[in-house]
C-alpha cells in the first residue's frame, strides 16, 4: 500500500489514468481527490452556523469559535473543509441565501477558479509574455550609489548597459532598472537625480538586449519618461501609493504593472510596529485593494502582478512565512513575483553578513518560491539562479 500525496489536479489526473480509469470517471473523481481548505474570518455567528450546516450536509465541514453555536460571541473565524467537489456544491447552494452568503458564495467560486490557474499572458506595449511554463528570472540592475548590495556598481550608463547584456547572457529574461534605493532606512531622491541615473541605461539597453526592460519607480513622471526611452513594465515598490498619478500613467502607457505590499516607506519600514493581526490575510486584503484601484483606473487586469513584498516591514520569521505559504496568494489569481536576492533575513539565518556572500541561502528562497507558485524571481546572480530555477521548475511543474 503507498499514499499518495498530490499537490496539483494533473497529479491526480495522472494517477488515474495510470490506474485505467474511463475519461468520464477521471472527470468526476479528480475534484473528490482534491481536499482544500478556506479560512473566512471575522464573520458573523449566525453566517457561520449556517455555512457550517450547510457543508456538513455534503460530507463536509466547517471550523467554528466555540461560542458560536449559541452566538455568546458577535463573530469567528471560519476554515471551511472539504473537497474541491463539496466546495464548488456548497458555494452553489447559498448562492441565492441572505446574511451576505450569497456574495460568499461568489467569492469562492472565483477563489477556487484563481488556485487552479497555472499559466498567464501579460502584454507590453511591444510584446506578449508569457507565465506558467517556467519561471521567469528577472535582473537587477541599480543605478544607484547606495543600495544595500551592489551601490555605486556603475560609473556610467555604459557600464550598466554592459552589466545588462551579461545578464542576459547569463539567462536574465527581464532586465530591471532602478534609480532609488529602497533598502532599510533609505532617503528618496529627486525626480531629476532619478531620471539621470535610470534614463540613459535604458536607452542603451534597448539597443544592447532583446528582453524587456522593467522600470523599478514609484514616481509617475519617472515612469513614463522609462516607458517612452524603452521600458515595458513598470515595477512599483508602493503599488502605486506614493504618487497618485501612477494608477494613469501605467494605463494610458498600456504597460504591465507590478504592485508590491509594503508598510511605511522604505525610510521607516523596518523601524516601526512589524506585528500583523494575520500576516497573509492582511497582505492579500492590501494587494486585492490595489488591483481593484488599478482596474478602477483603466490599467488591463490581466496586466497586473503581485509581490508580497518580503523584506519590506516583515520580521525574518514573516519572511520565512511568505515564503512557505506563498501558494495562498494564488487565491487573487494575479502572477506573482517574488524578490528574495541577497536580502537581510537570509543572512540573519545564515550568519553571512556581507549580501554578496548569499547566493546559497538566496538559492534555497529561490526553489520556495518556485516551489509554492512564483512565476517570476527578481536576482543579483543570474547564473546561479538560473540552475536553480531549471532544477526547481523540473520537480514543480513535471
Amino acid at each position: 500500500m503507498r499514499f499518495l500525496c498530490l499537490s496539483s489536479l494533473p497529479e491526480a489526473i495522472e494517477e488515474l489514468q495510470k490506474v485505467g480509469v474511463d475519461p468520464y470517471g477521471i472527470e468526476a473523481m479528480v475534484p473528490k481527490m482534491m481536499n482544500i481548505n478556506l479560512l473566512i474570518e471575522d464573520i458573523e455567528c449566525k453566517v457561520a452556523n449556517i455555512i457550517k450546516q450547510e457543508m456538513l450536509s455534503i460530507g463536509g465541514d466547517a471550523a467554528v469559535a466555540r461560542g458560536s453555536i449559541d452566538c455568546s460571541i458577535a463573530k469567528t473565524d471560519t476554515i471551511i473543509i472539504g473537497t474541491v467537489k463539496q466546495i464548488r456544491e456548497f458555494a452553489y447552494k447559498i448562492s441565492s441565501q441572505p446574511f451576505g452568503l450569497k456574495r460568499i458564495g461568489s467569492d469562492i467560486k472565483k477563489l477556487l477558479d484563481n488556485i487552479s490557474r497555472d499559466s498567464f499572458t501579460i502584454r507590453t506595449p511591444k510584446r506578449k509574455i508569457a507565465l506558467g511554463d517556467r519561471t521567469l528570472i528577472m535582473g537587477i540592475i541599480n543605478v544607484t550609489p547606495d543600495s544595500f548590495s551592489d551601490g555605486g556598481l556603475f560609473s556610467c550608463a555604459d557600464e550598466a548597459a554592459e552589466f545588462g547584456k551579461a545578464m542576459v547572457k547569463d539567462g536574465a529574461d527581464i532586465l530591471d532598472v532602478g534609480g532609488e534605493s529602497s533598502r532599510p532606512g533609505s532617503d528618496p531622491v529627486s525626480i531629476e537625480d532619478e531620471l539621470n541615473r535610470v534614463i540613459p541605461v535604458i536607452k542603451k539597453l534597448k539597443e544592447a538586449v532583446s528582453v524587456p526592460v522593467s522600470i523599478d519607480t514609484t514616481k509617475a513622471v519617472v515612469a513614463r519618461k522609462a516607458v517612452e526611452s524603452g521600458a515595458e513594465i513598470i515595477n512599483d515598490i508602493s503599488a502605486m501609493r506614493f504618487d497618485d498619478k501612477m494608477p494613469a500613467v501605467a494605463a494610458d502607457c498600456g504597460t504591465p504593472v507590478i504592485l508590491m505590499h509594503m508598510r511605511g516607506t522604505p525610510k521607516d519600514m523596518q523601524t516601526g510596529d512589524l506585528t500583523y493581526r494575520s500576516l497573509i490575510g492582511d497582505i492579500i486584503a492590501f494587494l486585492k485593494d490595489r488591483i481593484e484601484k488599478a482596474e478602477s483606473c483603466g490599467i488591463d487586469s490581466k496586466n497586473i502582478i503581485i509581490d508580497p513584498g518580503i523584506g519590506f516591514g516583515k520580521t525574518v520569521e514573516a519572511n520565512i512565512k511568505l515564503l512557505k505559504h506563498l501558494s495562498e496568494f494564488k487565491s487573487l489569481g494575479k502572477p506573482i513575483l517574488v524578490g528574495t536576492s541577497r536580502k537581510s533575513f537570509i543572512g540573519g539565518i545564515t550568519g553571512e553578513e556581507d549580501p554578496k556572500m548569499r547566493t546559497y541561502g538566496t538559492a534555497a528562497t529561490v526553489t520556495a518560491a518556485i516551489m509554492n507558485g512564483a512565476n517570476i524571481i527578481r536576482v543579483h546572480d543570474i547564473k546561479a539562479i538560473k540552475h536553480v530555477a531549471a532544477m526547481a521548475d523540473a520537480i514543480a511543474r513535471g
